[in-house]
């Protein structure tokens, strides 16, 4: 997001103050956990003087805080109260907790609840299978067209957001988007299969509601087994549970 004009980010109460304000939580929200003022100012492309002023007021907030050591600044503790408000205000993660250890137990590997945000796949829950990697990112997001579940419901977005959607990948991920979009937007189900040895697939089905909006993906991963091909064994009986949860979640959402 490009930082509005200084004259308007220094008028008091103005949309500028708050679009770049959240501009530099975005900023915050990637590379290091603390950042320096004057990188976040470089980045960002305001003045010094705004981007100081704009985080002693987001660190009143407890939406930063600053490492009293270095001095640097983080994204502060206050956001995570606030995810977990929206979190739980979400019909569709509701809806869908259900039946995720259900799923887990018929697919064999983890299950995950996912959301398009931004331009970005975000996991929001998640069920892991028994040998699930330890070190595991709960809360992982990336670009959304690196993903399956990102495809999935990438190519369902308006033209607009699409390209906002392509923007994000590197140009051989945007030329197999934009010739796969057709497909994947109608797909009831997506796989993406690995090359690396050990890796697990990944089937997604879309959540959808009553008015035919899919609002996320469920995920399954897949681990590969000693001397089996997951993909002809087990990816046709991954999409049958994933699509009975989505069908049955979606009946709830109907009800609501």
């Amino acid at each position: 997001m490009a930082p509005l004009s200084e004259a308007l980010t220094d008028a008091p109460g103005s949309l500028g103050t708050v679009r770049n304000a959240v501009l530099l939580l975005r900023l915050l929200a990637e590379g290091p956990a603390y950042q320096q003022l004057t990188d976040l100012a470089d980045r960002s492309g305001l003045s010094l003087a705004t981007v100081h002023r704009l985080l002693r007021s987001l660190v009143l907030a407890d939406l930063v805080e600053q490492d009293p050591r270095s001095s640097r600044y983080g994204l502060g503790a206050e956001l995570t109260r606030l995810s977990h408000r929206y979190l739980a205000r979400l019909p569709i993660l509701g809806a869908v907790a259900p039946y995720l250890t259900q799923v887990r137990e018929g697919v064999g590997g983890t299950v995950q609840v996912e959301l398009l945000v931004g331009t970005a796949i975000v996991g929001m829950d998640r069920v892991d299978g028994f040998n699930a990697d330890p070190y595991r990112n709960s809360h992982h997001w990336r670009p959304a067209l690196l993903e399956v579940g990102g495809r999935l419901l990438g190519a369902r977005c308006p033209d607009e957001r699409w390209k906002l959607l392509l923007a994000e990948v590197d140009e051989a991920t945007r030329e197999l988007a934009d010739a796969e979009r057709e497909h994947w937007a109608g797909a009831p189900w997506l796989s993406m299969i690995s090359d690396i040895p050990g890796t697990a697939a990944e089937v997604a089905v879309p959540l959808v509601d009553g008015h035919g909006t899919a609002l996320a993906a469920l995920v399954a991963h897949l681990p590969s087994r000693e001397g089996a091909d997951p993909v002809a064994e087990r990816l046709e009986a991954s999409v049958a549970h994933l699509t009975r949860a989505a069908m049955a979640a979606g009946r709830t959402l109907g009800h609501g």
